[in-house]
C-alpha cells in the first residue's frame, strides 16, 4: 500500500471518529436533528472503509459500529431515544479505551509445569527469561530477555505454557489477542496498546511481575499486502513500547510472550524483538507417553491395551490430536455400550478401553499437521533460531 493509501485511510478512520463524538455530544446537549446527522456521517464513513479495504481485519469493528449508529438514529428520530441518558449511546470513546481488567487473569490457571508433558526446552527459555532473573535480579547485569515468541503447529501446548507460567509466577498476567484488542481498535486504537503495555510497567514498579501473553500474534504483527491506517498505527506503538520494555538499562520485570502458528507471516522488525525465539514441536515418543497417561487418568482399559505400540503408531500427532484419539476412543465404548441396549440397566457400566478400539479410530483419523508444514518450522527455525 502506498503512503497516499495509507493517508486516505487514516483520514477516513478520523474523520469517523470525529464525527462520531461530536454527535454523541450534541446528543448530551439536547441537539438530536445535528446529531441525527452526524452519525449519518460517520456510518457513511465506515461503510466507506470497508468497501475500499474489504479484507481489513477491523472490518468486523467498523460493521458493527455502523450498526449502532444507524439504530441510534432511528431512536433519535422516532422519539424513542432518552436524551436524559445520552451516554447510552454507541460511543467510540468507550471503544477506544482498553477495560484493563478484560485482560487480566484475576484466577491463576490449575496447571503445573510437571503436567505439561515434554517440552524441556521452552520451560527452560522461561526459567532463564523470567524465573531466575526475578529471584535474582543481582546476578543479570546485561539485563535478560524480556520477548519470548513460541512458535510451531497448533495444539502442541503453546498456551498451555503461558497458562502454566501464570500458575507459577506470583504476578499479573496480561492475556490478549487479536480478537480482543482488534474490537478496541477503532480510531485512537494505538492509545490502547500503550494503556496496556504502561499497565504491565505499572504492575512490575509494585515489585511484581507482569507477562504480557499475544496469543496468535500473526494476526497483530503479520505482513500484510493490504493495510488501514489503524493498522499501521498500532504496529508502530508495538514496536515502540516493546523497545522500551527490552531496554537493558530498566531492570523493571515486564515480559512479552508472543505465540504462533505461522512465523513465517512475522514482520521482521518484531521477530527481531523476541529475544528468545522457541520451536514448539511435535511431542517425541516420550512426551506422547506422558500424555497419554494424563488422558487416561479416569478411563478403564482392558489387559491389551500397549501404551508403547500405541505411541509408535501416533507418530507425528500433535498434543490436540492425542487428546481428540482419546476422547473419540471412549465415544466408541460408551456408543457400542448404547447399541448393546445394556444403558438401560442403571448398574451397567461399558466395556474397558481395548487396543482394537484405538487401532479402530486410529484407521480413521490421520494428524493434522502435514509433512510440508513441518518443513516450514524447521526451515524458519533454522533462519531464526534464538533459544
Amino acid at each position: 500500500m502506498g503512503v497516499k493509501e495509507i493517508s486516505a485511510s487514516e483520514e477516513l478512520e478520523s474523520l469517523a471518529v470525529r464525527f462520531a463524538n461530536e454527535a454523541i455530544e450534541l446528543e448530551r446537549k439536547g441537539s438530536k436533528r445535528i446529531a441525527v446527522t452526524k452519525y449519518q456521517r460517520a456510518v457513511e464513513l465506515l461503510l466507506k472503509l470497508c468497501s475500499l479495504y474489504p479484507t481489513a481485519p477491523q472490518n468486523k469493528v467498523y460493521m458493527e459500529h455502523a450498526e449502532a449508529y444507524k439504530k441510534r438514529v432511528k431512536e433519535l428520530q422516532s422519539g424513542s431515544a432518552s436524551i436524559d441518558h445520552p451516554a447510552e449511546a454507541p460511543d467510540l470513546r468507550d471503544s477506544k479505551s482498553i477495560k484493563l481488567d478484560q485482560w487480566v487473569l484475576t484466577e491463576k490457571p490449575d496447571i503445573s509445569w510437571d503436567e505439561i508433558a515434554g517440552l524441556e526446552r521452552p520451560k527452560r527459555a522461561i526459567e532463564e527469561a523470567i524465573i531466575f532473573p526475578v529471584r535474582r535480579p543481582d546476578l543479570f547485569p546485561l539485563g535478560w530477555p524480556r520477548g519470548i515468541l513460541f512458535f510451531g503447529p497448533p495444539g502442541c501446548g503453546k498456551t498451555l505454557l503461558a497458562a502454566a507460567i501464570a500458575s507459577e509466577i506470583k504476578g499479573v498476567f496480561f492475556c490478549a489477542d487479536a480478537a480482543s484488542l482488534m474490537s478496541k481498535w477503532l480510531g485512537e486504537s494505538e492509545r490502547n496498546v500503550q494503556q496496556l503495555f504502561s499497565k504491565a510497567r505499572e504492575v512490575s514498579e509494585n515489585t511484581q511481575p507482569a507477562i504480557v501473553f499475544l496469543d496468535e500474534v500473526d494476526s497483530l504483527m503479520g505482513v500484510r499486502g493490504e493495510e488501514v491506517g489503524g493498522e499501521v498505527r498500532v504496529r508502530n506503538q508495538f514496536l515502540k513500547e516493546m523497545d522500551g520494555i527490552l531496554d537493558k538499562k530498566k531492570k523493571f520485570h515486564v515480559y512479552v510472550i508472543g505465540a504462533t502458528n505461522k512465523p513465517w507471516v512475522l514482520d521482521e522488525p518484531f521477530i527481531r524483538r523476541f529475544q528468545k525465539r522457541i520451536y514448539i514441536p511435535l511431542p517425541d515418543i516420550k512426551a506422547r507417553m506422558d500424555m497419554f497417561q494424563v488422558y487416561s487418568h479416569d478411563l478403564k482399559f482392558g489387559n491389551n491395551l500397549d501404551f508403547a505400540e500405541l505411541a509408535r503408531m501416533t507418530e507425528g500427532y500433535s498434543g490436540g490430536d492425542i487428546r481428540d484419539l482419546f476422547q473419540s476412543t471412549q465415544m466408541k465404548v460408551v456408543r457400542d455400550f448404547f447399541q448393546s441396549g445394556r444403558a438401560g440397566d442403571n448398574s451397567a457400566t461399558p466395556d474397558p478401553i481395548r487396543m482394537e478400539d484405538f487401532q479402530s479410530i486410529l484407521a480413521a483419523r490421520r494428524p493434522s499437521v502435514s509433512s510440508s508444514n513441518l518443513k516450514r518450522y524447521f526451515d524458519w527455525d533454522e533462519t531464526f533460531k534464538a533459544s
